[in-house]
């Protein structure tokens, strides 16, 4: 399948001070996509051009092949990070109206709620008001009203925020879900352990500029160090750690482990193979621990924006 969104060039100045600057990135339908990035990166100014809130000063974007219209507005479902629910509504009826303006008939959009407050658990609120409810409770509110007209292009900002994590795991189980089900999802965050789990593409935007972009298995095979976290039970610890100083790349580290093992990371040079250290190791000892560092999202975060 092709790319549900495309943004190309895109750049945007408030006064002097440039938010976005020539930033394109493009959405692969049925994705879910990462848009990451420190505070003032530019992350939201995209997200609003893409929802037609901010115009760019330059640059365009695609939804579905098209030019970016006002009739999209219907195919996009946007969760902002800050709440928009109105505290003196009462719950379902503020549901109703918001549904509405979506385009769902008034018969269409109870029928829809009925089953999302019904999925979620949440079918006693109907009548209750948004200022009676915790955070996380408006929060689930809120996910409801942006997903319930079925969009092509859900947009999550900060989803998780004011949820314990029993709720957070609920609303990312849906998340995947809907992904399964055909929507497209771009997903703004800080919890990068939230990119390890949900996203298959992710775009890092720092300084107002687009950094790094990519496949996430592709970008963590791209920043690999080829370093191997190793456990070993040996007779003599310190013989064995001056064989390995003199044969690979060796530094000190910390793992939890049932016995007393001689714990290090060994980072392999190109001519260096990872069976030719664990045949070393098993020549020595009993290897108990045997793991490649694979970088996390927030390691590649922390190192891409370092680099740049």
């Amino acid at each position: 399948m092709g790319n549900l969104l495309e943004a190309h060039n895109v750049s945007k100045k408030f006064g002097d001070y440039t938010a976005l600057n020539n930033v394109s990135i493009a959405v692969p339908q049925g994705s879910i996509f990462g848009l990451l990035g420190p505070n003032g990166a530019g992350k939201t100014t995209l997200i609003r051009v893409v929802n037609q809130i901010t115009m760019p000063d330059s640059g365009h974007v695609l939804l579905d092949n098209e030019p970016l219209q006002a009739h999209h507005v219907t195919d996009i479902g946007y969760l902002p990070e800050e709440r928009g629910l109105y505290k003196s509504m009462k719950v379902g009826e503020q549901a109703l109206y918001l549904a509405q303006l979506k385009g769902l008939s008034k018969s269409e959009a109870k029928k829809r709620l009925k089953y999302w407050f019904d999925r979620l658990d949440i079918g006693d609120w109907w009548h209750k008001k948004i200022q009676e409810l915790s955070k996380g409770m408006a929060q689930k509110v809120q996910f409801i009203v942006t997903v319930l007209h079925e969009p092509k292009l859900l947009i999550f900002d900060e989803p998780f925020s004011g949820f314990d994590p029993i709720n957070a795991i609920v609303i990312k189980d849906e998340i995947l879900r809907l992904r399964d089900n055909g929507a497209t999802v771009i997903f703004s965050t800080h919890r990068m352990e939230s990119v390890e789990e949900l996203c298959d593409h992710i775009a890092l935007i720092h300084q107002s500029n687009k950094i790094l972009d990519g496949k996430l298995q592709d970008i963590k095979t791209q920043f690999k160090t080829h370093t191997f976290e190793i456990g070993i039970r040996t007779e003599n610890g310190a013989e064995l750690d001056n064989e390995l100083a003199n044969k690979f790349t060796v530094t000190p580290t910390n793992f939890k482990t049932l016995g007393n093992e001689l714990k290090r990371n060994i980072k392999l040079q190109a001519h260096q193979s990872p069976n030719e250290l664990l045949s070393f190791l098993t020549s020595r000892g009993q290897v108990s621990h045997f793991v490649e560092l694979i970088p996390t999202a927030n390691d590649i975060f922390i190192q891409a924006v370092k680099n740049n």
